[in-house]
Order: C-alpha cells, then structure tokens, then sequence
C-alpha cells in the first residue's frame, strides 16, 4: 500500500500516466454527472429537532380534515396612513369573492383593527406541497393586483407567504454566488500567480469539482432527506479546493528553482505537500462530520454535505490538478516561469518578518493576543435569535404585510400558538390555556378525523421572536400539562422558534466540545507532540472567539443586526476552528519538517519564509469566498459570511504571522514533547527539505520506455 502510494505521483506526472489520469478523470467526471444530472436537493427548512413539540404537533395536524390546508392573511392599509374609510372596507369585502374564487374557500374577515388602520382578510390554500404552496401564493398576489383598491395597499402574508418568498429571493442567487465566487478566485489566482494562464488550470479544475460536489451532495440529500444550504456547501468547495492547490503549486514553484525537470519537480512538490494537505482536509471533513449527530435538520445536513465536497475537493486537487500541470510544463508560469536558482530571490518580507518575530517574541505574542481580546469584546451584549422579519435581508411582501399586522393588531395574531389534546379534556385544556397571562384569544378550529383528538388556536400578546413570546410557549405548554388527561401538545411557528432555540444550544454543547478533540487528536497524529498541539489549538480557540465578536460588533454597527441568527454561533466556530487548523497545518508541518536540521527557532523562520506568501494568498482567497454569501437574501448566510471572512483573515494576518510564531521561539524544541525533533521523519518528510540543501529520497521520475 505504501509503495503504492509513493509511486502514485510518479504515475501522475509521467508523459504517458499524465494524460491517461486527465482522460480517466473526464470520463468520470462525466459519467457521474451524467448520473446525477437530476438530482435536486429536497426543499425542507425544518428549524426545529425532528422530536420537538413543535414537530410533534405538526404531525398530529396532519389527522384532521384540513391538514393539508394553510392560512394566509390579506393585509389592508392605507397608503396615506389614515383610517380606513367605509367604501374601503367594503372594497375590501368585494375582494373577499375574487379570493374565494382564487383559494376555493370563503375567506375570514375583513377584521378591522381598534384603530381602523388596517384590516385583514384570513384565506383558507389548500397545500399539497412547495410548488403548490407558490402557484397559490402567486395566484392570490395576482389575484390582488388585478382588482385594486384605490389608496388602499393590500400584502400578502402569513407562513405558506413567507415559505414562498424565501424561495423565490433564491431565484438565481445561486447562479450569481457562483459566477461571483468564480470571479473572486480568478482575480486573486492572477494576482498570486502573475500569468495570464497559469490561474485557469487550478480555477478549472475546483469548478469542476464543485459541479460534481454540488450534484452528489443533492443526490445523497434526497437519499437521505437531508436539509442543508448548498451554498455554504460550494463556497467549503471552491475556497478549501482553491487553498489545496495553492499551496501544491506554490511548492511546485520552489521545486522548480531547483530542478531543471518539471515532472521531477511536481513529483517532490506533491510528496512534500500531501501530508499537510491530506491532514488539513480530513480535520475539516471529520470536524463536520460531527454535525451529524445535531438535532437541527439544517446543521446535520450542513455537516454530511460540506464532508462529502470537500473529499470530492481533495480528490480533484491531488490526483487531477498534478496530471494537469504536468502536460503543460514550466511554460504555464509564463511569463514569470522560475529558473534554477530563482528561489534566493522569493521570501524575503516574510523572512524579514520571522527573523524580527523570532529574535523579540514577547512583543507580537503579547500584541498579537491583546488584538485578539479587544475583537473578542465585541461579544459583549451579544444576542441571539433572530425575528421571521430580521431574516430577510432583502425586502419581500410577506415581511412587509407582518410589520403591518404587528403595527395595528396584538402581535400573536400573526402567528398563533396550536395547542392539540384529546376532545375528552377539550373543555378542560382551553380553560387552563385561557388562563395564562398574556393569552388573549382561545378558540376550538376543528377536530381530527376520527374524533379523538381537538385543535385550539391560541393568540398571544407578545410580538412572535420576543423573549415575552418565547415565554409565553412555555408556560401555555405547562398549564397544557397540568391537564394530563388531555395529552396536549403546543406547537406553531412561535413554538417552533423555541424549540429551535433550544435544539441549538444543545447541538452547541455537544458538538463544540467534539470539534475540538477531533482538531486535537489530528494535530497530535501529524506533529507527533503534546505540547504543540494544545498551545495551537487554544490559539485557534481563542482566534475563532475574536472573529465571532468582531463579526457580531460590525453586524450590529454597519448593517443594523442586531441579534445572530440560531445556527450561526455553531456553524462560525466550526468553521473557523477547521479552516484554522488547516493553515496551522500548512504551517507547522513545514515548521517541523525545517527543524530536523536547524532547530526549532530556525526552522518555524523558514516555514513561514517559505509559506507566508502562499498560507496569505489562500487566507485573502477564502475570505472573499465566504464574503460572497452576503450576496444571497437571508441574513444568516451573511452573518456566517463576515464573521468567517474575519476571523480567516485575522488568522492569517495575526495568528499565522506572529502569534504562532512567537510561541515557537518562546517554548523551543519543547514544543515537540514527548516525541524528538525530526529523530522520526518519514522519507516523504525528508524529502520536503529539499529547498534548504539535500536530495529526494525515491523521487525519481520514470524514464523506463513505458513511461515515455
């Protein structure tokens, strides 16, 4: 198996295995896209724990007759915010048989609030499923705009209204996340590379990955009825696949200054950097992979596809970009291709940079982690938990006409608690509910099929997504307990808001702790060491904290955001831990392959001499690549989007620059205990010193006939 694997870059970069790799690589690309070409992600947004009381209460409205019927609500007020006048209200009323006509049910209403501003019409859809729920949503919009009330502005909202909104504010965000993601990549890999050509190879080569990524990922979605944004998805694709094959090529650039043959040299850049890349990736892919044991739809989800894309990443990076490069030669660095000898040129801002940290390294730990404290202030009065109207980071009808009802009707009339118990204790439950405080309406909507079991609609007084209406669920679940003969359960979009929160924070307890162990348990796999690993990886905590508190100041202060939205804590952090234990891999890795000659000191300046420029690159890289989830209409994606962006950034311009490299000059060869420094390099290791004097050990390229 080893021998195989030391032999599979020769075979990769051979005359005749480069291009046999190449046509075997488009053929199977081909024919698993071929394959999955239909596949389609399923379109849940579940936010609540599959066995929530909210969950549990949808189920059980699925027993009565109009289970699969929905309301939504016609919200009427005038533009020139005055009463409504008599002829509006009965304009409003002949609307009433055009929305029967529409729907198929006798809408509700119209119900004029106390202060004669806005009225509302209730509209019975029936709902079969999402694309149901949108032909009816529009119909009734258009419904609407064909018979218009002079003066009189009247918004569809309610749940199926907002469901579709979503949808619809997704129309060709994905196209444009891609074509922007695509842009980004190619502006940064021109700018690192300097040649006209030499960026299409890699960009090529992650767009086709993240093609492949993004239907598999669908298809084993629909499988396994996962729920998981395919954005986040792509952009884990594009930015982690993009850093892979930077760092591979910024090693084939060095090998190039010392070796006239350019398979030679791709053969000791890819033994150098596959380690490093092997390892980073599988700390992110086993770091996500815990998400599978969350209880939100959407995390779990989330986790099993960001996994499954980024191994499709690496296979692309590692067995497709080096046949790639190997049929194209030096020539693709033109005009800039190195020549033996050019490496003395290259290096010389960061070595500048690690001889200054390494020769006082007091001053940029000290500076470097008092940075990090005042970012990490930013947490202070943090909130989390986000309104339905506050998730919208675009402007869509159905927020609109609930900022409306909530202005001029009790706020829990948007979105009502349903409360569901055995019709034997009917009575009894709706008493019990009717006399908790804040309650302000208690009616009986209907019974299941079979008699057994009676829904009550419940009106609060708190506005849904306040901290009074999140209590108000519990203590209405808490008197339908005290009716135990009634079985009941509490559900509705408010409840479901609850159960969200919770679910949340439990995944955050549970996961937060195995994310940390997994990155703890590679590092000391890779590094062979106790000591290093436990110092870096409270680095990165304390790294990923500071982007989450400098994300959530800039949040509140330039976009107006108040609170974080559920899953964005969880899925920041992860992401930031992961994302930086990669460039703590790329770092130390070379770091402790440098010190078997030179000591440890001497040879963390020579890593960050010889990847501070690539480990930069792909830090700006992945930063932009996750800023372009600003570009898609819902709140959290940009929220996630900044605070990573950040704390990359920060991590690549502080942690990776100076704070880690001050902690290798303070704490020595000790960073290396239990294990000796380098006594147990393997040859691929070794190998990887080539820039600094020696030879490759079995890196020689097949001359043989066959391999002509």
């Amino acid at each position: 198996m080893l021998r195989t694997l030391r032999s599979l870059p020769l075979w990769l970069t051979s005359r005749r295995g480069g291009w046999i790799s190449l046509l075997v690589a488009v053929v199977a690309f081909t024919a698993l896209l071929g394959a999955l070409g239909r596949a389609s992600l399923p379109s849940g947004t579940d936010v609540a724990p599959p066995d929530s009381e909210s969950a549990r209460t949808a189920a059980l409205a699925e027993q009565f007759p109009d289970g699969d019927e929905s309301t939504v609500l016609l919200v009427a007020s005038r533009d020139d915010g005055e009463r409504l006048a008599a002829d509006d209200i009965a304009a409003l009323r002949s609307l009433s048989a055009e929305v029967e006509a529409e729907t198929g049910h006798e809408p509700h209403g119209p119900i004029v609030s106390e202060d004669e501003k806005a009225a509302v019409l209730q509209a019975t859809l029936t709902l079969a499923d999402d694309d149901a729920a949108a032909e009816a949503v529009h119909g009734l919009r258009d419904t609407v705009t064909e018979h218009p009330i002079e003066g009189v502005s009247v918004q569809v909202t309610g749940g199926p209204a907002f469901g579709v909104d979503v949808a619809s504010a997704f129309d060709g965000a994905d196209f444009t996340l891609l074509m922007v993601t695509l842009g980004i990549v190619a502006l940064l890999l021109i700018v690192t590379y300097r040649s006209p050509v030499l960026w299409m190879i890699p960009l090529v080569v992650v767009a086709l990955a993240d093609q492949l990524a993004n239907k598999a990922t669908a298809a084993i979605g629909a499988g396994l009825g996962l729920q998981f944004d395919a954005g986040i998805v792509s952009v884990l694709v594009f930015g982690a696949g993009t850093n892979y094959a930077l760092l591979l090529i910024s090693r084939y650039r060095e090998e190039l200054a010392h070796e006239s043959d350019h398979r030679r040299a791709l053969v000791g850049a890819w033994r150098a950097t596959a380690p490093a890349i092997v390892a980073s990736n599988l700390t992110v892919v086993l770091a996500l992979s815990t998400l599978a044991l969350a209880v939100i739809p959407g995390t779990r989800g989330l986790g099993i596809a960001s996994a499954i894309g980024l191994l499709i990443a690496l296979a692309a990076v590692l067995l497709v970009l080096p046949p790639a490069l190997a049929v194209c030669g030096r020539r693709i660095f033109w005009p800039f291709a190195p020549r033996v000898g050019d490496d003395a040129k290259t290096g010389r801002v960061w070595g500048a940079v690690a001889q200054r940290v390494s020769r006082r390294p007091w001053v940029p730990l000290v500076g470097g982690l008092a940075l990090l404290g005042v970012f990490a202030g930013g947490l202070a009065g943090a909130s989390v938990g986000l309104t339905q109207v506050e998730k919208f980071r675009v402007a869509s009808e159905s927020a609109a006409g609930l900022t409306v009802l909530g202005a001029h009707f009790p706020a829990g009339e948007a979105q009502p608690m349903i409360v569901i118990g055995d019709t034997a204790a009917a009575d009894a439950l709706a008493g019990a509910v009717e006399d908790v405080p804040g309650v302000l309406r208690v009616s009986t909507t209907g019974e299941s099929t079979d008699g057994a079991l009676t829904r009550l609609m419940v009106v609060g007084e708190p506005a849904p997504g306040t901290p009074e209406s999140l209590d108000l669920v519990s203590a209405v679940r808490e008197a339908a307990a005290s009716v135990p003969e009634a079985d009941a359960v509490v559900g509705g979009p408010v409840a479901a808001d609850l159960d969200a929160r919770e679910g949340n924070q439990r995944d955050l307890q549970l996961l937060v702790p195995l994310v940390l162990a997994v990155s703890l348990l590679v590092l000391i796999v890779l590094l062979r060491s106790l000591v290093a690993p436990v110092l870096l990886l409270l680095v990165n905590i304390l790294s990923a904290v500071a982007a989450i508190g400098a994300g959530t100041w800039l949040s509140r202060v330039l976009f107006g955001w108040d609170a974080l939205d559920l899953q964005v804590p969880l899925l920041s952090f992860l992401f930031l831990v992961a994302l930086g234990i990669d460039y703590t891999i790329f770092l130390v890795h070379r770091a402790r392959v440098e010190a078997r000659t030179v000591g440890t000191r001497q040879g963390m300046v020579r890593a960050l001499t010889a990847t501070g420029g690539v480990i930069t690159s792909a830090g700006v890289v992945l930063a932009a690549v996750f800023a372009a989830l600003g570009l898609l209409p819902l709140v959290t994606l940009g929220q996630i989007g900044l605070i990573v962006g950040i704390g990359v950034l920060v991590d690549t311009f502080v942690v990776r620059t100076l704070v880690v490299p001050a902690i290798f000059a303070i704490v020595g060869d000790r960073m290396w205990w239990p294990g000796k420094r380098g006594a147990d390099e393997s040859p691929t290791d070794r190998g990887a010193q080539r820039p600094h004097g020696g030879e490759y050990e079995d890196a020689a390229v097949d001359t043989s006939p066959a391999a002509s």
